[in-house]
Order: structure tokens, then sequence, then C-alpha cells
């Protein structure tokens, strides 16, 4: 299982998988140049949200496609800090493939 953390510190901010540092990922796809960012809805939480479920599912397609609907019911309600693991990316996922949304 992994384990994605983030956290607002007096450098700015810092996402993790499994303890390393969680690449951007802009070579999949550039939804801005600023980096991460939470708790909103924009370009850097949909980075963030394409950034993490590229880095789980490892697939480039699907990464993409559920980027927008992952920012907008789970990244932008995150807290300044936060902890997701893998569980509740599937629990995500799950919901919205049976819905067909």
């Amino acid at each position: 299982m992994k384990t994605y953390e983030g956290k607002r510190t007096i450098d700015g901010l810092v996402v993790t998988v499994d303890g390393r540092p969680l690449d951007e990922h802009y070579e999949v796809k550039r939804f801005t140049q600023f980096g991460f960012e939470w708790t909103y809805e924009g370009g850097s939480p949909l980075q963030l949200a394409l950034a993490i479920l590229f880095d789980y599912l490892g697939d480039t397609d699907r990464a993409i496609h559920w980027a927008e609907p992952f920012m907008r019911e789970v990244i932008a309600n995150l807290d300044n800090d936060w902890t997701m693991t893998s569980d509740q990316i599937d629990a995500f996922l799950q919901r919205k493939e049976q819905r067909g949304a």
C-alpha cells in the first residue's frame, strides 16, 4: 500500500509518496508551472491530482481522465496537512468507474 502525504512547512509545500518526494509528472500533462497545491480547485491542485493518480496507476490515460474529478472531490477538500492511502484512491476510482462517471 502506498501512502501519500502533504504538509505546509515554513519552507513551502512538501508532498511525498512513501516518504519520497512526489514528482509533478509534467511529462504526462502540465496544468501549471507553479507545482502542487490543495484545498481549492485550480491548476496546481489539478497537477497534484494527476501526479498522485499517475504515480499510483502507472497509466497515463486513466490518470488524465480521472484527474479533474479527483481534484474536485478529493484534493480540493484536503486539510493543510494530509495523508492519503492507496485504499482511499481505490475507493474513489471504484465509485467513479461503477457509476461510469
